[in-house]
């Protein structure tokens, strides 16, 4: 006889357990349970039965799966925040107390919890936290744009603004941009880096005000997770790549306004040649941590892993075995055959312009572009120090210019001459060119013209889509006569067809019709040919093809749904289409009836 099943004690009930069951469990708070789950990427679990789940209560409540919170209950980090509470406890007794002396040795002595392992365990490979890596570059960059206040403190903006300028640094040193956007919300990136896309965010260069419905508390454990898996991402980049990590800081620069041009990218012979590298130590979270407390947590990271037990005694392998095995070993990729495959985008691709930013423009975002393209770039001295062009260096090709086109004063021969040897253009040329792969025309983006439609390079563009960059052919006086005619038969036909279509059906509507169509001054024989066409137009709309009927009569009901579903979605791709091809005409129309104007 099998052993009797209690209720509550299998099933559902068994493999879910609620927010207070597990709150309860952990013997924590709330808030510490909530950081918890955001670092260990527990999120609440949906049952099949959700009463079932709750022992037969309905009551609404979030379900966690009891191994995720059985697995929460030996994690170090909740130890730490134990001590941490017990900690907070001791220092207000003694400062109760004014003992100021104790409360100063446990201040000195605060428990403090590392994400090394967490990390570790959340991605075992290199690869996992590259594709895990866009929403830690968005909040990162984020963050490095708001004002620090009671909440965020200023080690943290700090913090993120050097991680900010790490990550350019290295993809301007790798060339490995490939995509650019600009949109409302701020400027999308996207990236190549060791065979694995990354896109981004980067909000505009304006003052940033946080929301008051916004939980701060929520968006810095993330941060707080993001900062040092981006650490151990940018550590692996730099070694691999030869490069000193973290990158000296010129501070001179930095005070100036420099940006990502204070940064100084050391070879790692170079630097060893040069003498021992001097300690850096960054501020996280109040306290220090310098590049030998990094090394030493890698180090540890990678002997706490266990070796695989060699429980099974394996042959002598062949010789053709091991040729085979080095041959592979041989074909497997490594960064610098990853570096040396062609791309498909050109990585030079202003390797011959030297570009000069105007004072209106925004700098870090055009620096950025132009630098991972193998270009050269000057500023105006108020948008930062570190220039290394003046406005006035013959060498400059393009300056990149987002002002209204005035009157220009009387200038010297050599002002003029150094005017007509540039190219002035506005800022949609730079991030256009990237898309595109190659170097446009300037006249479409000089100074003063309405732009070109900027298009995401992020849409997946179907057969048969919707394309807003068929150039339009310029036509001659005689062609454009010719359209005109064409347009106003185009009109009188569909005037004709929707009255043919109005009256078919009605012998009285019919003859109205055919009265009308004669007083407008249209031909019989053409109304009566008109009359026919929709007519059997209307015959093959109404009449059911027999093979898609007896198709459709073998499916399924899904199968059918699905096909009605597939049917619908390209009917309204090719009305999509055509409305955006009609709203394209009108506003030529319009354009070309302005300029006779």
């Amino acid at each position: 006889m099998g052993r009797l099943r209690q209720k509550g004690k299998a099933g559902a009930a068994k493999a879910y357990v609620t927010r207070s069951a597990a709150v309860k469990k952990l013997q924590c708070s709330l808030a510490d349970f909530r950081r918890l789950c955001i670092l260990k990427g527990i999120f609440p679990r949906e049952p099949h039965s959700r009463k079932k789940a709750n022992k037969g209560s309905s009551a609404p409540t979030s379900f966690y799966y009891a191994k995720d919170i059985a697995f929460l209950a030996h994690e170090p980090v909740l130890k730490k925040l134990r001590e941490h509470k017990a900690f907070a406890k001791k220092l207000s007794r003694a400062l109760g107390r004014g003992e100021w002396g104790d409360a100063k040795n446990l201040e000195e002595n605060k428990p403090v919890y590392k994400l090394d392992h967490i990390v570790k365990e959340r991605y075992p490979t290199f690869t996992d936290a590259l594709r895990d890596i866009d929403d830690a570059l968005c909040m990162i960059f984020l963050f490095s744009t708001l004002p620090s206040n009671s909440r965020i403190p200023p080690s943290l903006i700090e913090n993120c603004s050097r991680l900010a300028a790490e990550w350019q640094l290295y993809i301007m040193r790798s060339k490995a941009l490939r995509k650019v956007f600009l949109s409302i919300k701020g400027v999308y990136y996207q990236a190549e880096v060791m065979d694995q896309t990354v896109t981004w965010l980067i909000p505009y260069q304006f003052t940033q005000n946080i929301p008051t419905d916004v939980d701060v508390r929520v968006m810095l454990t993330f941060l707080e997770l993001y900062q040092t898996l981006l650490g151990f991402v940018l550590f692996k980049l730099y070694t691999d790549s030869g490069l000193v990590y973290p990158p000296p800081l010129d501070m001179k620069k930095y005070d100036g306004g420099a940006g990502v041009g204070a940064f100084n990218l050391q070879d790692m012979s170079k630097a060893a040649e040069s003498g021992p590298a001097t300690v850096k130590a960054v501020n996280v979270d109040g306290r220090n941590v310098t590049t030998k407390d990094v090394r030493q947590t890698i180090k540890e990271i990678a002997s706490n892993v266990e070796p695989v037990p060699a429980d099974v005694e394996m042959g002598q392998p062949e010789p053709e075995g091991d040729a085979q095995d080095e041959e592979f070993a041989a074909a497997l990729p490594t960064l610098k055959t990853l570096e040396s495959l062609p791309s498909s985008i050109s990585t030079n691709l202003f390797s011959s312009c030297t570009f000069f930013l105007s004072r209106e423009t925004s700098r870090p975002i055009f620096e950025f572009l132009v630098r991972s393209f193998g270009g050269r770039i000057g500023w105006e001295d108020s948008s930062g120090s570190g220039s290394p062009y003046s406005s006035s260096e013959d060498s400059i090709t393009h300056v990149i210019i987002d002002r209204p086109l005035v009157e220009a004063k009387e200038e010297s021969p050599e002002e003029r001459k150094r005017r007509l040897s540039r190219k002035y253009v506005q800022p949609q040329w730079v991030v256009d060119c990237i898309n595109a792969g190659k170097l446009l025309l300037e006249d479409n983006y000089a100074q003063g013209k309405s732009l070109p439609p900027h298009l995401s390079p992020f849409g997946e563009y179907y057969e048969g889509a919707y394309d807003p960059n068929t150039a339009n052919e310029p036509m001659d006086e005689d062609a454009s006569e010719d359209e005109e005619t064409a347009e106003k038969d185009d009109e009188v036909e569909k005037a004709i067809a929707a009255v043919a279509t109005a009256a078919i059906g009605e012998e009285s509507s019919l003859r109205a019709a055919e009265l009308a169509a004669e007083a407008a001054g249209v031909d019989p024989t053409t109304f009566e040919k008109q009359v026919k066409k929709v007519s059997k137009q209307k015959k093959k709309e109404d009449a059911v093809d027999p093979e898609e009927d007896m198709n459709k009569m073998m499916m399924s009901n899904r199968q059918k749904k699905l096909y009605e579903k597939v049917k619908h979605s390209q009917q309204k791709r090719v009305a999509e289409r055509s409305n955006l091809e009609e709203k394209k005409r009108s506003i030529q129309k319009q354009k070309k009836q302005a300029a006779k104007t």
